[in-house]
């Protein structure tokens, strides 16, 4: 028997929707032969920059930003300085089916979309409504070098940078710096992230991704935290008018933590020992957080950064990361 605490009951958490979902059909023909997909290009080389929203159908604040960013762009005519500039509707079809009176239900509409962007799903025989999107997205993602992808959060968790594997993404998270908390992960077992897709988690190239979780899904603050956060990587980039793009907000000093220890459901009976807000800071390493059936789940090191707990989780899914904060 465990001398422990009661567990906590997880509960999926009662979220308004607080912003308005963007009607998208003046974009859906997109411009360079893939639906919802819209590319800017100028004469003079540079790198493709890429923005990408809704890979997840529910988050929907990805799709206001890109809305507005595509309204501001065809408004004033604007094109890149050099390079090319793409905006990336991904998953259309589960989009088109949110309600925000069950606004968690259209996540996917199949399976996630998040998980099928290794060359085995990708070139293997399985189908499904986001597997085929993601093949038809292909053939873009393979001419990208710098992207984004605009992510926002269910379960309460400070906003986040998410960096995958490797150094040049970690590098590129810190040089966005915002949201100001970048992590370098390895990813999940349950399939592989668009982040994750081999163009950039190979380290023979030099094309970099990074996830921007930006905070609470269906709030104005995180589609404000997504915006700052394009516009940032505009400015890095290099690829638009300095004169053109919208004015970026000071953030603190960005900081980057490697996540130590990745936990994966091995049950159906895993919980945590009470409610935990991503972001938060265990003090002292060997600290019992949660139960998963009689296995106990306590943090590898002092100063453990949890990176978004997920209280009510499948087994085989993601239930936290546990990260070390880096020089």
């Amino acid at each position: 028997m465990h001398d422990i605490p009661g567990r906590s009951p997880a509960r999926p958490p009662t979220v308004a929707v607080n912003i308005a979902r963007p009607d998208l059909r003046r974009w859906l023909p997109g411009n360079c032969g893939i639906p919802g997909a819209w590319s800017f290009t100028a004469d003079a080389p540079g790198p493709h920059v890429a923005l990408t929203a809704i890979v997840h159908g529910n988050e929907i604040a990805g799709a206001v930003v890109l809305d507005r960013l595509l309204k501001w762009i065809t408004r004033a005519s604007l094109r890149p300085a050099r390079g090319r500039l793409t905006l990336v509707f991904c998953n259309l079809e589960a989009f088109a089916r949110f309600d925000a009176g069950d606004p968690t239900a259209t996540r996917f509409l199949d399976e996630d979309m998040n998980r099928v962007w290794s060359e085995t799903e990708l070139d293997g025989p399985r189908r499904s409504v986001e597997l085929r999107r993601a093949r038809e997205l292909r053939p873009l993602v393979d001419s990208i070098d710098l992207l984004a992808d605009l992510h926002s959060m269910l379960w309460q968790s400070d906003p986040l940078i998410l960096a995958g594997s490797t150094d040049k993404a970690a590098r590129l998270g810190l040089a966005i710096g915002l949201p100001q908390t970048v992590v370098a992960d390895a990813g999940h077992t349950g399939g592989r992230r668009l982040i994750d897709y081999a163009r950039f988690a190979r380290p023979d190239t030099d094309a970099a991704a990074v996830l921007v979780e930006a905070g609470d899904h269906w709030e104005e603050p995180t589609v404000q935290r997504m915006e700052q956060a394009c516009l940032r990587l505009l400015h890095l980039a290099g690829i638009m008018p300095p004169q053109a793009l919208p004015p970026i907000a000071p953030a603190p000093p960005p900081r980057l933590a490697r996540v130590s220890r990745t936990v994966t459901a091995a049950t159906r009976s895993f919980a945590f020992l009470r409610d935990f807000r991503g972001g938060e800071v265990i003090p002292h390493a060997n600290t019992l957080i949660a139960l998963d059936g009689e296995a106990e789940i306590r943090t590898p090191h002092d100063d453990c950064l949890l990176v978004m707990p997920t209280p009510m989780v499948p087994r085989g899914h993601t239930a936290v990361r546990m990260a070390r904060f880096v020089s």
